[in-house]
């Protein structure tokens, strides 16, 4: 029989720990848990939906005491049929190594990291929560100095915002997880997250400053299904015009889960209008080269239909 779902020895890499479904290997990892001391568990705050924004802060709750639990499994393998038709082994955990509560939602947000360019290809922004890498396409780099949760990339470079004096960046993409939204519909999603989007790039800031002086309109301009990393999604794109400078665009797109959770993922795009701000192509490029952490073969993009949306 295969082993209970819990955290295990992660077998490819050794000094930290993964959680085991109970059929499988999931995205999830944490350090190992200190033997005869209670953990720390993160209880990450609701993401998009719920009006917060981001995968939230973690809430440190300290238990007393916790035992260390060892469970040993031996000689069992699981074997799955790839689609096309070949068997794929996976390793279930061999030990148990500290008890501790499931990966309900979203773990403890890990940093995005980025891969060098190689030689076949651009380098890449690793989203290790969701399971999927972003290109980096030119003009672009990982976020530094980045107050709002979540982002994966912005433009090279700042500006003087027009309007509150703030500082403002031409353009940045965000990845998040709809954690607190029964729907799963992802054009709903998408058509629900749009708005919220818009206001939180260019009507108010995260401490209540108005950079652009404000949202004066908007208009649809585009929206569809979209085929990201695999996934059947749907995105709506609005064309912003604001009180101060040139406006921009900003586009939520939505996708199921790449790595087998029932969370879909939320991509959230900014682009500055007018000739400072990031080509609008850049969007589609940046959209077909979502890929699940390490499957380089499975895209999609814009018009690339592959099933159903909602």
């Amino acid at each position: 029989m295969t082993p209970p779902p819990g955290w295990y020895r992660d077998p490819s890499a050794p000094h930290q720990e993964r959680w085991w479904d109970g059929t499988a290997w999931t995205e999830h990892r944490r350090a190992p848990e200190p033997v005869g001391y209670g953990p720390a568990v993160g209880a990450p705050a609701p993401g998009p939906g719920t009006g917060t924004g981001g995968r939230g802060k973690a809430v440190a709750l300290t238990a007393a005491a916790a035992v260390l639990v060892a469970a040993i499994v031996t000689g069992v393998f699981v074997l799955r049929e790839d689609e096309g038709g070949s068997s794929r082994t996976q390793t279930p955990p061999v030990t148990a190594t500290a008890t501790g509560p499931a990966p309900v939602s979203d773990p403890p947000s890990p940093s995005p990291s980025t891969s060098e360019p190689s030689a076949d290809g651009p380098a890449l922004v690793e989203d290790q929560l969701n399971g999927i890498t972003f290109p980096l396409p030119d003009g672009w780099v990982p976020p530094k100095h980045v107050a709002e949760d979540d982002v994966m990339m912005t433009t090279d470079g700042t500006y003087d915002c027009p309007a509150d004096g703030s500082v403002c960046r031409h353009g940045l993409v965000v990845s998040r997880t709809v954690t607190a939204n029964a729907e799963s519909s992802p054009k709903v999603l998408a058509q629900q997250d749009v708005e919220e989007a818009a206001d939180d790039a260019y009507d108010r800031d995260l401490i209540g400053n108005k950079p652009f002086g404000g949202i004066e309109s908007h208009e649809e301009v585009a929206s569809g299904p979209v085929a990201v990393a695999g996934r059947a999604g749907y995105y709506v794109r609005w064309r912003v015009k604001t009180a101060k400078g040139p406006g921009g665009y900003v586009q939520s797109m939505v996708f199921p889960s790449t790595v087998g959770t029932e969370s879909p993922i939320l991509v959230r795009y900014v682009f500055d209008a007018g000739e400072d701000g990031p080509p609008l192509a850049d969007m589609d490029r940046i959209t077909k080269g979502i890929r699940p952490i390490g499957d380089a073969d499975t895209g999609g993009g814009v018009g690339s239909g592959i099933g159903p949306t909602d």
